[in-house]
This record gives C-alpha cells, structure tokens and sequence, in this order.
C-alpha cells in the first residue's frame, strides 16, 4: 500500500523527470507571480494539450477518468499547472463528449487542441453567483453571429489562451455560449492576478468590448437557467471532477511532505527520537489518511458512474456539488493536519508545504462553491429545485 492513495490507470502518463522539473520550477513561479511558460513548453513536447482529444482527431484519446487521474498526478508536482491546463481540458473533453453522442458541432475545438491551441474559460463574473446558467455579460444578435460586451474574471492560462469559452445573456433572456478568439477587436486581457494562491495560473480578466463572435463559433443558445442541455451537462462532467482531483493531487503531496517530516524530524522527549512515535502524530497521520481515502472514493465513484452511464437522473446535479465540495474540504482538511504535523518550519515562505496551504485553499471558490452547493444540494433534497424566486 502506499501513502499517495492513487494508481495510474492509463497508458499515457507524464514523464516523472518532466514533472520534477515542474516541481522544482513551481516555488520560483509562485513567488515571482509568473506564468508556466517553461511547464507548457514541456507539454506541448508530449502533446498533453490533445491529452482528452480522441485518437482519431490525433490527441491521446484519454477518458475523463483517465484524465482525472493523470491531472491529479501533475497537481502532486506542480498545482497552478494543473489547474490551469484543466481548465482548458474541460473545453476538450465537452467536445469529445459531444461527438460521443453524436454531435459533431465542436469537432473544431478538437481539432485546434491537437493544433497546439489553448482555451481557457471566461465563466466568472462579477455580481452574478449562478455561473453559466445566469450572466452579466450581454449578447446581442447581429447578422452572422453576436457581439458580446462584459467582463470575465478568473480566465487560467491568461499570457497564452487563444480562445475564451464565454457565455452571455440577450435581453429576451437566452444564454449564449460563445467562443471568443483572442485576436478579435474589442478583446483586452486585464493583467491583474495576484493573489493568495495558484499564483502561476496567471487567471487574469478579460474585458469584451462588443466583441464579434461568428455563428460557427457559437456553441449553443439556451434559455437563462436551463442546465439540461448535454453542452452544459458535458461541460460540467468534464470540469469540476477534474477540478477536484487537482486539490486531491494537493492533499496528497501535502500527506507525502507531512509523513517525511515525522519520520525524519527528531525529539530529545521521545525515547526513538522521531516524531513519527508521537501518539498524536500517528492519529494526525491517520486523520488524513481517512480524509482522503473517504474523498478520492467520492471522486472515483462519481467518474466511473458517468462513464459507465449509471441512471442517477435528476441526482446527477447534487452529486456533482457534493462530489465537489466534499473533495475540496477534505483536500483543505489534509493540508490544515499537514501543516500541524511539520510544525513551525512549514509556514516559512520557500516551502512547498506553505505553497501547498496557500493553493488549496482557491478550491473553494471554484463553482459550486460553499453556498452555492449548500444551496442546489439542499433544494435537490428537499424537491424543491427550479423553483421561483428562488428564495
């Protein structure tokens, strides 16, 4: 058995000499608030960017879990990569899951990921705590496609994306969901990420000054708050689980740090010198043992369900939040423990355990998020979802 919980399960994986090469970039980064230039390079040396790309479009054909699993692994190395290359995953893997049931309309997107293109997401935003389903960006119709005006925050990958997945609203009330390219007039990249955590994802704004998106780059029209479409079900199957495992991969380098530093970190107190004799390191060691087992379980079950197309009907949605929620907490938990059981010596700035504390904690503002989750798991619950005002 061992510490880190996790087994490859795909036949494509990462380069272990690749990924130390990340992790000894990663403090650097972070500390100078600086893009993975170097960690990308690397990648695109792989391929990795076609990683969820089916094989007959020429990516590497990995499945959400497979996909899961390797993204977790790269976040045991280098967290802001993971994060960051996530977010341009689930891009691809909404599109290869689209073709999986027969629709073809974004093969585009595959195709431009085995060009080498990167995408990022431009969800967020101000004023407006129902991503996707509601927006406060604004989408006018005009002859061959729309414009679109508003500001998206939290875009991963910001030096280097070269499309936006955007959504906006018309005023008739229909969500538009829009592929911004990066050389469209009125597109202006707000260099303005520096934050707590996650720091080399560089997630800047984007400003869309009635920018022009044609209808071939329009990935669907839905009314405000319908999230039964299979475009916004696929997006959401191919982002927040891979989302959580990358604050899994956290939890458990953080584990692997914590159990080095008992076994190695002495005491003139104890009889055996080493820490790890200590009673209450031992339950310290075991509480984040429990927290992730309980919590990768969570997350595995949830991705071989959806690929073996389990009939959770209208549960899809709460388990999805739950899945989540419950990944990133025991994630944050797993870090909290490990840095109790290092010590002082962990919170010094340089240390990859402090790094590790400062990234963990941006889980939780991934959708859905504290209250959001609560919120949709509660109303599931209660079979009251849908339901208007919705207080």
């Amino acid at each position: 058995m061992t510490n880190t919980l996790s087994n490859a399960r795909t036949n494509h994986t990462l380069d272990t000499a690749m990924l130390e090469r990340f992790r000894a970039r990663a403090g650097e980064l972070d500390r100078t608030n600086t893009y993975f230039h170097e960690d990308l390079a690397d990648l695109r040396t792989v391929d990795y960017l076609a990683a969820a790309v089916p094989t007959h479009h020429g990516g590497w054909g990995l499945t959400l879990g497979d996909l899961a699993q390797s993204q977790r692994r790269l976040a045991r190395y280098a967290p802001a990569t993971a994060l960051a290359t996530t977010m341009h995953f689930y891009w691809t893997g909404l599109a290869a899951e689209l073709e999986r049931f027969g629709d073809s309309s974004l093969v585009w997107i595959l195709q431009a990921a085995a060009s080498g293109e990167i995408f990022a997401a431009g969800h967020a935003e101000s004023g407006n705590d129902v991503p996707v389903v509601l927006s406060t960006c604004v989408a006018q119709r005009v002859d061959g496609g729309y414009r679109l005006t508003g500001r998206k925050q939290f875009g991963s990958n910001g030096p280097v994306w070269n499309w936006l997945g955007a959504h906006a609203m018309t005023t008739d009330g229909q969500i538009v969901h829009a592929f911004v390219d990066r050389r469209s007039d009125g597109v202006t990249v707000v260099e303005n990420w520096d934050t707590l955590g996650m720091r080399p994802s560089q997630s800047h704004d984007t400003v869309l000054d009635d920018v022009y998106v044609p209808d071939s780059r329009i990935g669907r029209v839905l009314p405000a708050g319908d999230d039964t479409d299979l475009f916004y079900v696929a997006m959401n199957m191919w982002a927040l689980p891979v989302i959580a495992n990358v604050y899994l991969g956290i939890a458990e380098r953080a584990m692997e740090l914590a159990i080095a530093s008992a076994r190695g970190k002495s005491s003139i107190a104890i009889e055996r010198s080493a820490y790890a004799y200590n009673p209450m390191v031992q339950h310290q060691v075991a509480q984040m043992y429990l927290e992730l087992d309980a919590a990768i379980a969570t997350a595995d079950r949830f991705v071989d369900d959806w690929m073996a197309g389990a009939d959770h009907g209208a549960q899809w949605g709460p388990r999805l939040l739950s899945m989540k929620w419950r990944s990133v907490e025991a994630a944050k938990r797993v870090v909290d423990i490990a840095l109790d059981v290092t010590g002082g010596a962990g919170m010094f700035r340089g240390r990859e355990l402090e790094r590790l504390y400062r990234d963990v904690r941006c889980g939780g503002f991934h959708p859905g998020n504290d209250a959001l989750t609560h919120e949709m798991v509660g109303k599931a619950a209660l079979g009251i979802t849908g339901q208007t005002p919705r207080w």
